[in-house]
C-alpha cells in the first residue's frame, strides 16, 4: 500500500522501514545543522525523537534554519520543529526538552534508550561531555564540526576525528577527546579555510541583538558571531542524517 514513505522503501526494503519506525533518535541542537537533520530523519520514516535545544527563533535564524519563518520567530525551537515533524508524520514520536546540554544538565537523558545520537550543539565543552556520555553507554553518535563562516557546501565529508585537518574546531576536538582516551569519533567536517566575517555594526548582531525576550544566550555574549548561509549548514545536516539513517539500516 502506498504511503508517505514508499519512495523510501523502493530503495531499502520494508524491513528496513521497519528498522527506521522502531529507532529512537535524539538530536541535541535543532538549529541550522540540526533542524536540517530533524527533517530528513522525519521524511526517512524514523519513529521518535528527541529534541535537545533551549533557544528560541530569531529574526537573524531565517537565513539558513528550515524551522525560521516569519511566523515562527519568538516561538521555542523545539516546539516549532515538533509542530512540523507531526505535519510530515502524524505518527512520530517527538519528545522536547527546552534545555541547553552541558555537565550538569547531562544527567536528564537517558542515553540507553537512543538508537543514535546527533551532536549539532556549538560549545566545546558540551560537545565533549555529549561524546562522553554517548561512548560510555555505547550508544552510537555523529557530531557537526565547524559549519560557520564557510561558503563550500561541496568541501564537507565524513571522516573519523582522527582523520580530520585544517578545521580548528575539528582540531581542539581532537586533543580533548585524546585527553579523555576516545580516540574514534565518527563526524562531518570541511577542510575549507573559514572565512573572517566582515565588521560591520549595522548589521552586527553583538550591537542591535534582535534575540526574542526571555533568550538566555544571545549574540552580545558571544565573542564573535559567525557568518552562514543558506546552503552550507543544511548540506551538513543532511550528509548526518544520511549517516544516521544507513547505520540504523546497516546499509
Amino acid at each position: 500500500m502506498l504511503n508517505r514513505f514508499s519512495r523510501t522503501e523502493l530503495l531499502v526494503g520494508k524491513e528496513n522501514m521497519e528498522k527506521l519506525a522502531g529507532a529512537r533518535v535524539a538530536i541535541f541542537g535543532v538549529g541550522g545543522v540540526g533542524g536540517y537533520t530533524l527533517e530528513a530523519l522525519v521524511r526517512s520514516g524514523i519513529g521518535e525523537v528527541d529534541l535537545i535545544d533551549d533557544d528560541k527563533v530569531c529574526l537573524t535564524n531565517i537565513n539558513r534554519q528550515i524551522i525560521a519563518t516569519t511566523s515562527t520567530i519568538g516561538k521555542y525551537k523545539v516546539d516549532v520543529a515538533k509542530d512540523r515533524a507531526l505535519d510530515i508524520n502524524p505518527h512520530i514520536k517527538v519528545n522536547t526538552y527546552k534545555t541547553f546540554y552541558l555537565p550538569d544538565t547531562a544527567d536528564q537523558f537517558d542515553f540507553t534508550k537512543y538508537d543514535y545520537v546527533v551532536d549539532a550543539i556549538d560549545t566545546v565543552t558540551g560537545k565533549l561531555q555529549l561524546i562522553e556520555q554517548a561512548k560510555r553507554i555505547g550508544t552510537p553518535i555523529i557530531s557537526s564540526m565547524g559549519a560557520g563562516n564557510k561558503m563550500d557546501p561541496t568541501a564537507f565529508e565524513v571522516a573519523d576525528i582522527s582523520k580530520t585537518s585544517v578545521c580548528p574546531l575539528a582540531k581542539v576536538m581532537r586533543r580533548e577527546l585524546k585527553k579523555r582516551g576516545i580516540n574514534n569519533l565518527k563526524v562531518v567536517y570541511s577542510k575549507e579555510k573559514a572565512l573572517t566575517p566582515i565588521e560591520d555594526e549595522s548589521t552586527s548582531c553583538k550591537i542591535n541583538c534582535v534575540c526574542p525576550p526571555g533568550v538566555a544566550r544571545n549574540c552580545t555574549q558571544r565573542r564573535q558571531v559567525p557568518g552562514s548561509t543558506a546552503f552550507v549548514p543544511s548540506v551538513v545536516g543532511l550528509i548526518i542524517a544520511g549517516e544516521v539513517v544507513k547505520d540504523i539500516i546497516g546499509f
